[in-house]
């Protein structure tokens, strides 16, 4: 797939906010089509089948929820990457949880918006053909032998630390939620310090600078996100 061939759908009910998608989305090569309401949305996802959709959270008719619930609901299988407000966090937590691929907060700049929609695309791409070797820098992880290596030096993890580390990998250049990661690896409700309590001990085994880590960034009061595999 191509970046002319990339279809995305623009669901938002502020007519500046899609008049700047449509202008930054098309320069960048993408075609661009727009729902002002969840009823014009579906409507268009019916008919026009995008690649990817772009959800603002807070719709006239159809709260932006319900709207991503339904979608999943009916296994509707495009990344859908929210766009939210920025102290929203239980609103980005609720909607990763329900199923979207990503959040970018509102005011957001056209290049890191860009990013999460290669990010996006890529992953879907890549979910039937996983790779056995994930790379990003120095840091590479053997998915099948369960090797970490940093630098080409082998380090050592824990278990659960090798467990949070192959989830992230496996979403890699996506944000993870605390509730995921804690539903993944210690089967239920957990409280969240054990997950940061692991993470930092993670971090201090492949992270040059643990305190300004490189890999695995930290989405306030969301989750984790660890950056995405090199390109070859």
């Amino acid at each position: 797939m191509t970046v002319l061939t990339v279809k995305i759908l623009v669901v938002d009910d502020e007519p500046a906010i899609r008049k700047l998608l449509r202008v930054g989305l098309t320069s960048e090569g993408y075609t661009v089509i727009e729902a002002m309401n969840a009823k014009e949305a579906m409507s268009l996802v019916a008919r026009e089948q995008p690649d990817l959709i772009l959800l603002d959270l807070g719709l006239p008719d159809i709260a932006g929820h319900d709207l991503l619930a339904k979608w999943r609901g009916d296994f509707l299988e495009q990344p859908i990457v929210v766009l939210s407000s920025r102290t929203d966090e239980v609103g980005i937590v609720r909607a990763l949880e329900g199923g979207a691929d990503d959040y970018v907060t509102k005011p957001f700049g056209m290049k890191e918006l860009a990013a999460r929609i290669r990010v996006a695309l890529r992953h879907r791409l890549q979910q039937r053909g996983e790779k056995p070797i994930f790379k990003t820098g120095d840091l590479s992880v053997d998915l099948v032998k369960r090797i970490v290596k940093v630098a080409d030096k082998e380090v050592k993890l824990s278990p659960k630390e090798y467990d949070i580390l192959r989830i992230l990998v496996q979403y890699a250049g996506r944000v993870i939620t605390h509730q995921h990661l804690l539903n993944q690896i210690w089967g239920g409700p957990t409280d969240v310090q054990y997950l940061r309590v692991y993470v930092r001990q993670l971090r201090q085994k492949i992270e040059c600078s643990p305190d300004q880590p490189q890999y695995i960034t930290t989405e306030t009061g969301v989750g984790y996100r660890l950056r995405e595999a090199e390109q070859n």
